[in-house]
């Protein structure tokens, strides 16, 4: 019985990952800021002031191009992703999880003006993500820090 559940449990995640749509409301938001975190645990933002939620930004050295191409450098070595969209000063990327298949999308958004590298990354289903935007996004920082 308990493995019958297992199994089920298993291909009902599995579909609901399949089910996920990407967001059509992410991108740069007023010029300067990313879409908020939703009120559940399963998003981190350089720009939220809730404790859960909060993280913050990178700071950055070099021109507009260096700092972008070291973020797609970072990223092509990372396993599972895809750029979705990219402007100067913007990527969105869609990280999948091995398992199951999860998407999560991620965003950056470079204030040259402040050298600073914001970031967001959220889960596209289910309430909490047991830290994984988190660690992915220090994992990330590391990464930045080290190339």
């Amino acid at each position: 019985m308990n493995f019958r559940f297992a199994i089920l449990c298993c291909l009902l995640l599995g579909l609901t990952s399949c089910s996920s749509k990407r967001p059509e409301d992410l991108g740069i938001m007023d010029n300067s800021t990313l879409k908020p975190c939703p009120d559940t645990p399963n998003c981190v933002s350089t720009f939220s002031k809730k404790e859960g939620s909060a993280i913050a930004p990178i700071s950055t050295k070099g021109t507009r191009d260096e700092v972008m191409a070291k973020i797609k450098k970072v990223l092509s070595e990372m396993p599972r992703t895809k750029i979705v969209s990219e402007k100067p000063n913007y990527v969105h990327v869609e990280f999948t999880s091995a398992l199951f298949r999860f998407v999560d999308d991620v965003e950056f958004l470079l204030d040259e003006k402040n050298n600073t590298l914001h970031f967001r990354s959220a889960s596209r289903v289910g309430h909490s993500d047991l830290g994984a935007n988190r660690k992915r996004m220090e994992e990330f920082r590391i990464r930045f820090y080290q190339a």
